[in-house]
């Protein structure tokens, strides 16, 4: 994958990073943590701009965020409870956890996608329980912007920087992702354990 990401970005530029986080953004398995910092090692050569580099990259971010926030608000919060309760053991959350969840997010959810963009794996799936929420979308791009725009940044000086040992990020930053799905998966395991009806079905 990293032989694609670095002859995807040096074949097309501005145009390949844009693909590439645009992906990353759809398909949480392709880690930013490899693609930023090698753009901002092509600045450091002075092959590209380095914030061109970043406005790039986080506009590649945020136009992938889309399809899942509008997939969570075209879905909808009325077929998610449905769901939750018939196969809630397997969703792992009953009606009244989605609830709570979205009501939650109804007060933090700007604040949620900010710090969600800045972590492997949820970074993709924040989208959509924003969509669900409905989440307005300017509010919605704003704060994935935001977040985007802290992590990117991040990374393309980090790449800039380091310049010839930018693949020192990939080695501190790729266990980072691993911790994060383990803990994902930890939890889901953990919920469909203690799983219980909705108050409404018990």
């Amino acid at each position: 994958m990293t032989d694609w990401i670095i002859q995807t970005i040096s074949d097309l530029g501005y145009l390949g990073i844009f693909l590439v986080m645009l992906a990353e953004s759809i398909f949480p398995p392709i880690p930013s943590e490899l693609i930023i910092p090698f753009a901002g090692f092509a600045a450091a050569n002075g092959d590209l701009n380095l914030y061109g580099v970043i406005a790039t990259a986080t506009f590649g971010a945020v136009v992938g965020m889309l399809p899942w926030y509008f997939a969570g608000r075209l879905f909808g919060l009325d077929r998610v409870r449905w769901l939750a309760d018939r196969f809630g053991r397997l969703m792992a959350f009953n009606a009244d956890e989605i609830d709570t969840a979205v009501s939650w997010f109804n007060r933090f959810g700007p604040i949620i996608v900010l710090f969600g963009r800045l972590m492997p794996i949820i970074r993709t799936l924040i989208s959509i329980p924003a969509g669900l929420a409905r989440m307005s979308l300017p509010v919605f791009l704003l704060a994935s912007t935001a977040g985007a725009l802290i992590w990117n940044t991040f990374l393309t000086l980090a790449g800039y920087i380091l310049h010839e040992h930018y693949e020192s990020i990939e080695v501190v930053l790729d266990p980072l992702s691993y911790l994060v799905l383990g803990l994902v998966v930890l939890l889901y395991l953990f919920k469909v354990a203690t799983w219980k009806p909705s108050v409404s079905r018990a």
